[in-house]
């Protein structure tokens, strides 16, 4: 059964390149304007020229006064999985503005041994952290009924990612959560927000959960216990809370290679001996060994790899340019995530066969061409140059 990835997603059926980084119009709620610039880009230059940032800045001296506590008690949470940007916030926080953090992680389906040394580096340096973990058995067979479903092996622990911390935080009586950057203005997507410090706990299931939220998965034989891990806390209780969600990238201007140089200054932040499977860089998501199969099927379900997103962020920041950034696609998007495979394959207790025979099913006929016996781009960022 081949998955009509344009109806799912609402794609349109021409393939546009934003004419100022690499990214198509095919990444889910982006927007281009009528100088076909992304709305991630429209974002950055507003970033540049219009948010005065020292204004921003006291809205967070306003947001930590209001929250922090004067009796030694937990003031906010931290999602923080010891990566570049989570510590940046927890460290920040904590350094300059004073608040005591309780920092939350919501563990990967399969750790990687240098997610755990930068978790505990990060720990090391100075913070509380609580980490939430779910029935593995139970986790591995709902990551592949989302791997089926959703094409991505990831939604679970996206669920937990989201609403973990939403349950500390309503459990400790902890009212703000702050998390690092609001990926949906940053990388192109819903731009309600882009004027917002907040989020709302009801965009969850559009933004974060492909329209499927861990109660959809009751239909596919999954029980309340199964998911009540993966589940956020009563309504009721987030507002009895009074729960507020924030983003760092608000606040700051957010650019990832600072963070990561921070980090790796601050919080014994270690990155990768070589570059990650489909991009050129080596400091971003290096918790999960599944990592590198979440991004391929970005890849296939969209045209946009890792290195797509990579490229397009680095444009944005000035780092390199338009030409340079669709070399790279050209050179590393859509790498085949071999050794990721084989360790998802040993998770679900699947066949690479079965593996890729869901992948398959992904592909969308406005993107991908057959020639011969293998799979092309109909359209790619490197054919304009």
């Amino acid at each position: 059964m081949i998955r009509r990835v344009k109806e799912i997603y609402n794609l349109p059926e021409e393939i546009l390149f934003c004419k100022k980084c690499t990214v198509s119009n095919q990444r889910p709620r982006i927007t281009f304007n009528s100088q076909q610039i992304c709305s991630a880009c429209t974002f950055r230059e507003a970033k540049d020229f219009k948010i005065n940032w020292q204004e921003r800045e006291k809205e967070l001296v306003e947001l930590c006064n209001k929250h922090r506590s004067n009796s030694g008690n937990y003031d906010v949470i931290v999602p923080c999985s010891g990566g570049k940007d989570g510590s940046y916030v927890a460290h920040l926080l904590k350094n300059k503005y004073n608040m005591n953090p309780l920092c939350v992680t919501w563990a990967p389906l399969r750790p990687t041994q240098l997610g755990k040394k930068n978790l505990q580096a990060f720990i090391d340096s100075g913070f509380n952290s609580l980490v939430g973990t779910a029935d593995p058995i139970i986790s591995s067979k709902l990551t592949w009924e989302s791997f089926k479903e959703v094409g991505d092996p990831f939604q679970p622990f996206i669920y937990g990612q989201a609403n973990f911390p939403l349950k500390i935080a309503v459990s400790f009586g902890i009212s703000l959560i702050m998390y690092g950057e609001n990926g949906e203005v940053e990388y192109g997507g819903d731009m309600k927000n882009s004027e917002k410090p907040t989020r709302d706990v009801h965009d969850h299931e559009k933004h974060y959960f492909s329209g499927m939220p861990p109660e959809f998965w009751f239909d596919k034989g999954f029980t309340q216990k199964d998911l009540s891990p993966y589940m956020q806390p009563e309504y009721a209780s987030i507002l009895e809370n009074q729960t507020e969600i924030h983003f760092m990238s608000y606040y700051t201007k957010w650019d990832p290679q600072s963070n990561y140089y921070y980090c790796k200054k601050n919080t014994g932040f270690t990155p990768k001996d070589s570059r990650s499977v489909g991009t050129y860089s080596r400091y971003a998501s290096l918790d999960d060994e599944i990592d590198d199969l979440h991004y391929y099927l970005g890849f296939i379900k969209f045209g946009i790899g890792r290195c797509t997103s990579d490229t397009a962020h680095e444009i944005r920041d000035g780092l390199i340019d338009r030409e340079e950034g669709s070399m790279l696609v050209k050179q590393f998007d859509g790498e085949y995530p071999s050794k990721c495979i084989d360790e998802f394959c040993s998770f679900t207790n699947r066949t690479k066969r079965e593996v890729d025979e869901v992948i398959e099913e992904w592909r969308s006929d406005h993107i991908w061409e057959k020639k011969g016996d293998t799979w092309k781009l109909k359209n790619a960022i490197w054919h304009e140059y």
